[in-house]
């Protein structure tokens, strides 16, 4: 479990204990998936992730109305590791995409990963995501990639996020 449950979340977001008001960004680490074909990104790719993982991501949280910031962390959203977020966002994922499958030589292959992406809350519509990293950014790191055409597979050695050795704790859903 990440340093917020879905009650502390929801409490956090309540209202700002300095201006009252209950409209805030919030930061969070979200499974992300992508095709690439030849190492390429095809799009920008799509999250993949529920309430329950976005949560367990979460490193800040900002008032949109004053900017206190009423949560966060700089330890890895995924594993916990101490004093490694400002590393996590500006490092490159360790895990190389090949342009071609080493088993079948396909072209295609789908990448999971975790990327920052931000929410604003409290506003009228239904929250959407933003990306702070596409594939191949600093930010992006990739859990593991799979090949279309056969079921060759290659995974992040460590945490996926950081590189540090674990171990991983379980994640919700």
């Amino acid at each position: 479990m990440g340093h917020l449950d879905e009650k502390k979340f929801e409490q956090l977001i309540s209202g700002c204990a300095k201006c009252d008001r209950r409209a805030f960004e919030v930061f969070s680490y979200i499974d992300r998936q992508v095709t690439v074909m030849l190492a390429e990104s095809n799009n920008d790719g799509r999250w993949t992730h529920d309430g329950e993982k976005f949560i367990d991501g979460i490193y800040k949280v900002r008032c949109i109305g004053c900017s206190d910031e009423p949560f966060t962390t700089q330890d890895c959203p995924r594993c916990h590791r101490t004093d490694v977020l400002a590393d996590v966002l500006s490092a490159k994922t360790r895990v190389v995409v090949p342009r071609r499958c080493p088993d079948c030589t396909a072209t295609e292959m789908l990448v999971t990963s975790f990327a920052p992406g931000s929410v604003r809350t409290g506003e009228s519509r239904p929250p959407s995501p933003t990306p702070g990293a596409l594939y191949g950014d600093p930010g992006y790191h990739i859990a593991n990639v799979m090949c279309d055409g056969c079921e060759w597979v290659v995974a992040c050695e460590g945490c996926p996020v950081c590189g540090g050795p674990g171990p991983l704790r379980t994640r919700p859903g």
